[in-house]
């Protein structure tokens, strides 16, 4: 647990499987691109490698099923970007999470591997843009995660305090550059990892959990 000294001020957040329950929608787009195919991979193992990247499911999916990688993409991309936005749901207790930390006096951020379209298009469906003050995305010039260099982007923009800043995420390669850059960090357990879990600060399997940490840190510590 987090040593009830150490305040929360800022959150920033991974978008896919952390802020949005966009696993099932990964998972069907995997199984339809196999499919295409002729090759049946169990959802569960499907899941067990989208949890470690969706470039590490391409990666080993296309390699199983002896699949050219790029048509194989291609064909996954096609059917993920068909499921609509307002069908990824944001995981319970992640925007009281959000208006916790902004009526504190804080601010929420994302970090994020997908296109800035698709994330914008997540949060305008589930009303969530005003929580944010700032979103670095795919198309920013800086190396993917676990590498902390949009991290301390952000530190850099907006004089974050890296001690006072938790990093939330559900895989290993979010939680290591949080721990690279100095943050606390927040492993979101939705379900099993195929990696070893990493050292966390704080390990939720629901935000409920992070909700209840904030609303005691405010009775303790008045904005």
């Amino acid at each position: 647990m987090k040593p009830e000294h150490t305040l929360i001020h800022d959150i920033v957040w991974d978008a896919g499987g952390t802020l949005f329950d966009t696993y099932p929608a990964l998972v069907q787009a995997f199984s339809k691109a196999l499919h295409e195919r002729g090759y049946c991979v169990p959802q569960t193992r499907i899941l067990q490698l989208a949890r470690q990247s969706t470039q590490h499911a391409i990666t080993t999916l296309a390699r199983e099923s002896a699949a050219e990688p790029t048509a194989f993409e291609a064909a996954f991309r096609r059917y993920y970007n068909a499921t609509a936005p307002k069908d990824q749901l944001p995981f319970p207790g992640v925007i009281a999470v959000c208006a916790a930390i902004c009526s504190q006096g804080g601010r929420n951020f994302i970090v994020t591997h997908r296109k800035r379209t698709s994330l914008d298009a997540l949060l305008a469906a589930h009303g969530m843009e005003s929580y944010f003050s700032d979103q670095i995305t795919a198309e920013d010039p800086f190396p993917r995660k676990p590498d902390p260099a949009a991290l301390n982007a952000l530190v850099e923009r907006h004089a974050l305090n890296p001690t006072t800043t938790l990093l939330v995420g559900d895989r290993a390669l979010d939680l290591d550059a949080g721990r690279a850059a100095g943050f606390q960090t927040c492993l979101f357990d939705s379900g099993p990892l195929e990696e070893p879990v990493p050292q966390v600060d704080l390990h939720i399997t629901s935000f409920e959990e992070l909700l209840a940490l904030l609303r005691q840190q405010l009775s303790t510590h008045p904005a």
